[in-house]
């Protein structure tokens, strides 16, 4: 079972408030930018992220039931910030690996022990750079 919905709560309004700055620096760690449901307003939630070639995954700690998720899923899309550099997101699905296979190694561990097997995985949408051709 993921963690309680309780903590989430309590992290959303103290904890992710104290540590953002060190979550916009930290490798791994990163913002994800989402836009509301109903509301249609910009929430930022920071969050622990894993990149695999054209693929970045999330550990649903607190299950597939957040509000960041449910909004990513609508939007089919979202951008995910990390040390300076924005990524768009797309493709977004949830999946059950009770493997834990999606992330590396060291991290199956605090995940199995947490009992966290679902996850968000969203595609990177390529930058394109333009050249001026003269």
């Amino acid at each position: 079972m993921p963690l309680p919905l309780s903590i989430a709560r309590f992290n959303r309004r103290v904890t992710n408030r104290v540590l953002m700055p060190l979550v916009r620096r930290a490798p791994g760690f990163g913002v994800v930018v989402h836009s509301g449901r109903r509301s249609g307003r910009e929430y930022r939630t920071p969050v622990l992220a894993f990149r695999d070639g054209d693929r970045l995954t999330f550990a649903l700690t607190y299950g597939p039931e957040t509000d960041w998720v449910r909004n990513i899923l609508s939007a089919d899309a979202g951008r995910f910030v990390s040390r300076g550099r924005e990524i768009q997101l797309a493709e977004p699905r949830l999946v059950h690996d009770p493997s834990r296979q999606l992330v590396p190694a060291v991290v199956r561990v605090p995940l199995r022990l947490l009992t966290v097997s679902d996850f968000l995985v969203t595609t990177v949408v390529p930058t394109h750079t333009f050249r001026n051709s003269t």
